[in-house]
């Protein structure tokens, strides 16, 4: 199972924004989550779809990968306040109000799902429900 990461950090936007949009693609599969960004209205979500890129470009360069991007989730993502910028603005009568402007560290984490594999019956088809449950019960009355 393979993991990786992607950091984009001093993005210049607040974490609580940031995080509006990752909640929206956190446990989707990569397409899906690529899909729910081209078309969010959030300015940031260009930036989220940039380290989500990179992070499944990371995880394509890692050892053991599988080759299938279909299988890669957004097992984690979040975002972190970064260092703010203190700045004066004037105000009437002589006094001074202030404008923080914030950044923030966005991290994105891909993961490859599982492989799936069914059982397959001696003629080819998959058991069905009951087909299983005859085997189990008839199992027992074979070996008296």
């Amino acid at each position: 199972m393979v993991r990786a990461a992607a950091t984009a950090k001093y993005v210049r936007t607040s974490a609580q924004k940031a995080g509006l949009v990752m909640d929206l693609i956190r446990n989707k599969d990569v397409n899906q989550a690529l899909t729910v960004l081209q078309f969010s209205r959030k300015a940031i979500a260009r930036d989220v779809a940039k380290v989500l890129r990179s992070a499944v470009a990371n995880a394509q360069q890692a050892e053991g990968f599988g080759g299938e991007v279909d299988r890669l989730f957004v097992s984690r993502c979040h975002a972190d306040n970064g260092p703010s910028a203190k700045r004066v603005r004037p105000a009437p009568m002589g006094r001074a109000f202030r404008i923080v402007k914030r950044t923030s560290h966005l991290t994105v984490e891909v993961t490859e799902r599982p492989q799936v594999v069914k059982a397959v019956a001696a003629d080819g088809e998959a058991p069905t429900r009951r087909a299983r449950a005859r085997t189990k019960k008839a199992a027992p009355a074979a070996e008296a």
